[in-house]
C-alpha cells in the first residue's frame, strides 16, 4: 500500500525542493512533486516543518554498540546495522582493520554471507567492504598492529577479493610501499576503489598513485606524511587535487575546527567526504573495547591503544554532520550531501533521492536536528 509524505522542504543531491510531496510504494519512491494546498490533507505523514534529506552513507566504520565487524558473525553485524539505522545511517561498508591473516580471511567470508542474507528492513544495509589494511605503511601505521601489517600485492589482493566473494569495494592503501601500485591498478580491473592513506609517501609517490587509479584519501591528515611546503607530500597532494576526493573525521578529536575548515576550503562540497572510523564502542560507555585484535580504551569521546596512540572515535555519521555545520558555517543541505551523495558518487553508487530509488530519508526539524529515518519505505 502507497503511502504520502509532505514536509517543508526535500535536500536532493542537485537540490532543494520546497514543499515536496513524496509517495512511496513499498520500498520505493514513485513519485515526487511539489504540494498544493489540497494536497495537504489525507497525507500519510505530514512534517510540516521539517527538511527530508537521503539517508547517510558511512564508507568507514568499525563497529559499535560493542561489537566489531571483524567478529564477523550475522549478530554482531545486525546490532551494528540497527544502531547504524537509528543515528540516519541507510547504507555502510563494514570495515576491517589490520589483524591475522587468518581472521582478516575468515572476517570477510562472514561479512559477505551477511551482505548476501541480509533482509532485516530495520537495518542499515552493508553495501560492502571496506579493507583498511593490512596494505598500510609501518611508518604511518596507527593502531595497525606491526606484526600483521602485509606488503601489498596482487595475489593477496585476489585472495581477500575470493574471501569476500566480491563485495570489496574501497581499499586503503600506502603508495609508497613497493607492489602498491600493481595493487591498486589490480583493485580498479575489479572494480574496487583505491584509497591513499596510513601512508608517509611523498609528493611523487602519491601522484604515481593516482596515476595508477586511486580515487580518494582516507581520514585526512590521520597517520599521513606532515605537511611540507617544500615537499608537500600525500596531504599537499590530497588537499591540493582537484579530482580527489578525501573523506575526514569531523569528531573535534581527530582534527581541530581549524584544520577541518581548511580542508574543506580545499575539496569543497563536490569532494569532501564525511566519515566516523567509528569501533564497537560507538553507543557504548567509556571503558575498554577491542578493534580487530587491538584493545582500545575509551573515555569521553577519546580511543586510544594502551601504547596511547588515537585510534577509531565513537562519534554516528548524524553527529560529523552537525559538527560539519558547527565548524565550518556549512548549511544543511551541504553538510548531508558531504554524508550522502559524495560518499556515493566516489563509490560509483546512484546518488539521488528520485523516483525509483530506495525510500531511505532522513527528517531533521527547523532547528537542523535529526528527529527520524525513514528506511526503505518504513518509518522508524
Amino acid at each position: 500500500m502507497a503511502i504520502t509524505l509532505a514536509a517543508k522542504c526535500l535536500i536532493t543531491a542537485k537540490s532543494v525542493i520546497d514543499q515536496p510531496l513524496l509517495t512511496i510504494d513499498g520500498p520505493h519512491i514513485v513519485a515526487i512533486s511539489s504540494r498544493t494546498a489540497s494536497e495537504s490533507t489525507g497525507l500519510t505523514y505530514d512534517f510540516e516543518d521539517a527538511t527530508l534529506t537521503a539517508g547517510l552513507l558511512d564508507i568507514h566504520m568499525h563497529g559499535a554498540v560493542g561489537h566489531d565487524v571483524m567478529e564477523g558473525t550475522a549478530e554482531a553485524l545486525r546490532a551494528v546495522s540497527m544502531f547504524l539505522a537509528r543515528r540516519g545511517v541507510t547504507g555502510y561498508l563494514a570495515t576491517t582493520v589490520t589483524a591475522s591473516l587468518d581472521l582478516t580471511l575468515l572476517a570477510l567470508d562472514g561479512i559477505a554471507r551477511f551482505i548476501e542474507n541480509n533482509r532485516d528492513q530495520d537495518e542499515a544495509k552493508p553495501l560492502g567492504i571496506h579493507i583498511e589494511g593490512p596494505f598500510v605503511s609501518h611508518a604511518k601505521r596507527g593502531m595497525h598492529p606491526e606484526q600483521f601489517i602485509l606488503p601489498p600485492s596482487v595475489a593477496l589482493l585476489d585472495r581477500f577479493w575470493e574471501a569476500s566473494r566480491g563485495h570489496i569495494k574501497l581499499m586503503t592503501i600506502a603508495p609508497e610501499v613497493p607492489g602498491a601500485l600493481e595493487t591498486i591498478v589490480r583493485a580498479t580491473e575489479l572494480g574496487i576503489r583505491s584509497s591513499i592513506g596510513h601512508s608517509n609517501a611523498n609528493k611523487s609517490e602519491t601522484l604515481k598513485s593516482l596515476e595508477a587509479g586511486a580515487t580518494t584519501a582516507t581520514h585526512t591528515y590521520n597517520a599521513m606524511r606532515a605537511l611540507d611546503h617544500r615537499e608537500p607530500g600525500i596531504l599537499g597532494v590530497v588537499l591540493d587535487c582537484d579530482r580527489i576526493y578525501a573523506d575526514l573525521i569531523c569528531d573535534g578529536v581527530h582534527v581541530a575546527p581549524e584544520m577541518v575548515r581548511l580542508w574543506f576550503k580545499a575539496k569543497g562540497p563536490e569532494r569532501a567526504i564525511l566519515i566516523t572510523d567509528s569501533l564497537a564502542a560507538a553507543g557504548m560507555p567509556n571503558g575498554v573495547y577491542k578493534l580487530g585484535e587491538t584493545v582500545v580504551h575509551v573515555h569521553d569521546g577519546r580511543c586510544t591503544t594502551d601504547a596511547g596512540v588515537l585510534a577509531g572515535s565513537v562519534i554516528a555519521l548524524d553527529q560529523a554532520v552537525s559538527r560539519m555545520q558547527e565548524f565550518t558555517g556549512a548549511d544543511l543541505p551541504t553538510a548531508v550531501r558531504l554524508a550522502s551523495r559524495n560518499p556515493a558518487r566516489m563509490l560509483g553508487l546512484s546518488d539521488d533521492l528520485r523516483v525509483g530509488a530506495l525510500a531511505n530519508l532522513n527528517v531533521y526539524d527547523a532547528s537542523g536536528e535529526r528527529r527520524q529515518t525513514i528506511l526503505r519505505g518504513r518509518l522508524l
